[in-house]
């Protein structure tokens, strides 16, 4: 007997969005220098929701200004002072987290129960960590009276827009730093809402400016000489670019870039608990995630047996309406995401691999892909080596344990893995070989803010969260 699920709508009524928004430079709200601005669409239904201003170099400068003028205040606050301020940040996220959680996912297209489950206690649980350190530096490890660097330029994507910012923000402003941050181009408005936040906790103007805008945008602020320290998540190929533009400077730079992470299965392994993993690893925000188990080893003894499962399981998966609490895969970021997984997909096919979806009706309007499955697929292929960046699964066999290895490192990058087995020294042994910043056992997409996350190779530089995040904004 089978059961449907009756629609559970959450109410968008929670979120007022105004129709258009300025930039926040120096604690208020102000348009651009020129007057351009650009539309912010719903990637569910391409409604447009609110029109935002597109900051230029001047602005940039603007703001970079203001972010200076405000570190010498700021940097001298004792640390018990800064976390106060950090405090009240993460409390107000708390009691404002429906209202966040809605936006979130109209702006990105991700369900409510991930927004709302996952992304907004991660965030406000970033805020609550690094105020924890900031009356504590002398004790991170870092010498004794460690110095904040200055103002830190600060660009995030479009995939986790308020949990990147607090990734970036919290240790910025922990460690005595001013921020300049800009969101990514098409997720510009929950950032904008931290800036109302920033003012109701009543943050002194200046420490955290934001700037939305396009690529432009973010290459004056890497590129602008008041900037001390560059912090970056997005594309190995924006990375790189950043990269070149910060050589020879003295900016301090970390990139966490992309990723094409090996989920490898051995056949000890509680299959079940793998499917969900698996699922999980893969499936979550849409597959549109830097270190998404995207590869799928599978020992060759169950990978019949785990792929019924999956698919099975994969037949349960709900698309559609991002603000329906019973979705499980929301909708794709926009357009140009869109045609980049058609396009990786399609070749997949065409270079002989064998493609499997569950029957699923997608909704006409907005931008949709189903969950899919690739079978026979080798290590040549482009769905095996290039990162797709959304709800595409490729599945690869392996004889034994240093075959699964050799695989799982064939990659440029080396962001994540995941292990499956019930053996504990096998998990060890894995991952002492396994060329990769983050290696879960038996889970996947598990995320604290007292743990360090970063990458190896083309997946970027330096680390993030835990007591290691608090370096890349000290002058040590």
């Amino acid at each position: 007997m089978t059961f449907d699920y009756a629609p559970a709508p959450e109410s968008r009524a929670v979120v007022d969005i105004a129709p258009s928004y300025g930039l926040f430079i120096d604690g208020e709200f102000a348009p651009a220098a020129d007057g351009k601005v650009f539309k912010t669409v719903s990637p569910s239904t391409e409604e447009v929701l609110s029109e935002v201003a597109q900051a230029s170099a001047d602005d940039v400068d603007r703001a970079v200004r203001a972010a200076r003028k405000a570190f010498e205040k700021w940097s001298a606050l004792p640390g018990a002072e800064r976390a106060k301020y950090l405090f009240r940040i993460a409390r107000i996220i708390q009691e404002r987290s429906r209202e966040l959680a809605v936006l979130e996912s109209l702006d990105n297209g991700k369900p409510i129960r991930e927004s709302r489950d996952a992304d907004l206690p991660l965030v406000a649980a970033h805020f609550f960590y690094y105020a924890g350190w900031a009356d504590k530096l002398d004790h991170a490890g870092y010498g004794p009276n460690p110095r904040p660097l200055g103002v830190a330029g600060q660009v995030i994507p479009w995939n986790f827009p308020l949990l990147m910012l607090a990734w970036k923000i919290a240790p910025a402003l922990a460690t005595g730093n001013t921020v300049v941050l800009k969101p990514a181009e098409t997720t510009p408005l929950s950032a904008l809402f931290f800036a109302d936040i920033c003012r109701q906790a009543g943050l002194p103007k200046g420490v955290v400016n934001i700037l939305t805008g396009d690529g432009s945008t973010g290459a004056s602020l890497v590129g602008h000489p008041g900037i001390d320290k560059v912090a970056f998540t997005g594309s190995t190929e924006v990375g790189k670019a950043i990269a070149r533009t910060v050589a020879g400077t003295d900016k301090k730079v970390t990139l966490e870039l992309g990723g094409k992470a090996a989920n490898i299965v051995f056949d000890d392994a509680p299959l079940d608990q793998a499917v969900e993993g698996i699922v999980n690893g893969i499936f979550f925000n849409q597959g549109q995630v830097c270190c998404a188990g995207s590869r799928l080893l599978v020992q060759e003894s169950v990978a019949d047996e785990l792929l019924d499962a999956l698919k099975r399981r994969m037949r349960t998966l709900r698309v559609g309406d991002p603000l329906d609490k019973n979705t499980d895969i929301g909708a794709i970021n926009s357009a140009e995401q869109l045609a980049r997984i058609t396009a990786l997909a399609d070749a997949g096919e065409a270079e002989g691999a064998e493609r499997w979806s569950p029957s699923c009706e997608l909704p006409s309007s907005g931008y949709w892909f189903a969950p899919t499955l690739f079978t026979g697929v080798t290590q040549a292929h482009r769905i095996a080596r290039e990162e797709i960046f959304g709800p595409v699964l490729s599945v690869l066999t392996f004889r034994t344990p240093a075959e699964a290895v050799e695989k799982a490192n064939n990659t440029p990058y080396g962001l994540s893995a995941g292990i499956w087995t019930e053996k504990g020294s096998r998990m060890l042994w894995m991952a002492n070989k396994l060329r990769a910043g983050v290696i879960w056992s038996n889970t996947f997409n598990k995320f604290d803010p007292a743990s360090p996350f970063g990458g190896y190779k083309e997946s970027g530089y330096g680390r993030e969260g835990g007591r290691h995040g608090l370096e890349a904004y000290l002058n040590v």
